[in-house]
């Protein structure tokens, strides 16, 4: 993935107001994110941990999406894997999160969710650059690029369906 901007960022939002994307809070560290490694950039909102957001490329550009995060109260022992990624987590390591969708049907209150890393660090599961706290990446017989190219049109079909 390209590395953002600021002004990148506060315009791909289609799932929000233009308000509302310029007052969301924007990671401090988005110089030493490792770009070469992200199939999206993915945060949650520090000052309000039910919310996370996620930007990823697509056709020209990129597109941001606004997700809510499902109340956590699974035990410490319950596993669950990650939709878009397939890494498992113990405890709280996997969230439902659901996004508002575009336009009129987002008006309408209509949203779309998915399992997904609570960490958002999906990219970084799937190449190896970092490890679950309490969960386990399958063995698989896919290539890592293989891996990456799934993560992609899973992402990409997950966003498809908030558009």
């Amino acid at each position: 993935m390209r590395p953002l901007t600021e002004p990148d960022i506060r315009a791909s939002f289609v799932n929000c107001s233009k308000g509302e994307a310029k007052r969301l809070a924007l990671p401090r560290d988005l110089a030493e994110r490792p770009w070469d490694d992200l199939d999206f950039l993915g945060w949650r909102d520090q000052g309000a941990p039910d919310r996370a957001y996620l930007i990823a490329p697509w056709q020209d550009g990129v597109v941001g999406v606004t997700l809510r995060l499902a109340s956590q109260q699974r035990g410490f022992l319950h596993r669950n894997m990650c939709s878009l990624c397939l890494t498992t987590h113990g405890g709280n390591g996997v969230s439902l999160m659901t996004g508002r969708r575009a336009g009129e049907a987002g008006r309408r209150g209509d949203s779309v969710g998915a399992y997904i890393c609570t960490d958002l660090a999906c990219s970084l599961y799937v190449r190896g650059r970092r490890t679950p706290d309490t969960g386990t990446r399958l063995k698989e017989t896919l290539t890592v690029q293989e891996q990456v190219e799934r993560t992609q049109g899973k992402l990409a079909a997950f966003l498809q369906r908030l558009l």
